[in-house]
């Protein structure tokens, strides 16, 4: 069955369906790793977004559910070059194809993804409209394209109710209550943690900073999530009552981004993101680079923080953008990349380890 993208500056790709037969309207991203397409379809941040995969083979090594970062997909659309259906791995359970149907996911095969790419990348995100109807109008589908926006996709993602993941690991001495506030939280977050010898508690990210700091945890963890992080106005608000207490506090990607502006900082969304497994990072306090994981279209802009308040901590090495922010006098650490990984390099693992540092450090 033929399917069709169309993209909001008027561009038209033909390719034919894979997944769900249905249409769907989203905001168009691509991805630059070559594996982990399952933690990508099932990353919480995706919400809202279909996802381009520059890599030109995708499925494989099929679907190993034990590798989903979710209980779900989250990815409105999926675009490759060339779906593989016939994976060869001895932990597939299914195709991605039949994966895609049975989530309800549509999307389209056999486009040149590099042409598309290029669009994205000199024009930057844009909408664009999956579609198997071949009698599609396009004027109509730009009015509808030009209107879509995600909204405040981290009500969507987010857990619905409290839950605890146990402690896994060995720890030298006491074993350490970390409170997790779902933004949309991938997985692994929960288990980096919890197989250092961590008890985590996930929260709704609609959680009240005074019901989190009731539990008397010994640090508490930001998630990441999907949208704009200005949409997050009740949760930045949450946030400034974190900031005064000293729990030491550890944040990624959109917890990195609602920090800075529950401290007065401000964000503005990328022209085409950093979304892929191969971003190097400088680490500004040893001049250490890190090859890491990252998915975000929005970034702090470090001249709108107050220096007395924070410092950049990690920068972009491709483009100078900030990655990282130490905020002084405080024990608090984020970054906008993804030292979990899943898919992608674990380079920066240590900064959960640095989070565990903080937390015995406040307890001496």
């Amino acid at each position: 069955m033929k399917a069709f993208l169309i993209l909001e500056d008027g561009n038209v790709f033909t390719g034919t369906s894979i997944g769900a037969a249905k249409e769907v309207i989203s905001e168009i991203v691509f991805n630059t790793s070559m594996t982990g397409y399952l933690e990508v379809l099932t990353d919480p941040s995706y919400a809202g977004q279909a996802v381009a995969m520059t890599y030109p083979l995708i499925g494989n090594y099929g679907i190993c559910y034990e590798d989903m970062e979710s209980v779900r997909p989250w990815c409105s659309g999926f675009i490759v070059r060339e779906l593989s259906r016939l994976p060869s791995n001895f932990r597939s359970e299914e195709t991605i194809q039949h994966f895609l149907e049975k989530n309800g996911i549509p999307g389209i095969a056999g486009i040149d993804t590099r042409a598309l790419t290029k669009i994205l990348r000199e024009k930057g995100t844009m909408n664009g409209m999956i579609t198997t109807n071949e009698n599609y109008n396009l004027d109509d589908s730009m009015v509808r394209l030009k209107g879509y926006t995600t909204g405040n996709v981290v009500e969507k993602v987010t857990c619905r109710e409290k839950s605890v993941l146990p402690a896994q690991g060995k720890t030298a001495g006491a074993v350490r209550r970390v409170a997790l506030l779902d933004l949309g939280a991938k997985k692994n977050i929960a288990r980096s943690l919890s197989k250092r010898g961590c008890e985590v508690t996930i929260y709704p990210a609609g959680t009240s900073a005074q019901e989190i700091l009731e539990a008397e945890p010994d640090g508490i963890m930001l998630s990441n999530g999907p949208g704009d992080p200005k949409a997050c106005t009740s949760i930045i608000e949450e946030l400034k009552q974190l900031y005064r207490t000293d729990v030491p506090i550890f944040a990624i990607c959109l917890g990195h981004q609602l920090m800075a502006l529950a401290m007065g900082g401000d964000t503005h969304k990328m022209k085409y993101g950093h979304r892929g497994g191969n971003h190097p990072v400088k680490d500004l306090e040893t001049g250490r680079v890190y090859i890491s994981s990252q998915n975000h279209g929005y970034v702090v802009d470090m001249k709108t923080m107050d220096a007395s308040v924070a410092e950049p901590g990690f920068v972009n090495v491709n483009d100078g953008t900030i990655e990282g922010i130490r905020y002084k006098n405080k024990n608090i650490l984020t970054v906008q990349f993804h030292p979990e990984a899943c898919p992608g390099p674990q380079d920066s693992e240590f900064l959960f380890d640095k989070f565990l540092k903080m937390m015995e450090v406040s307890h001496a």
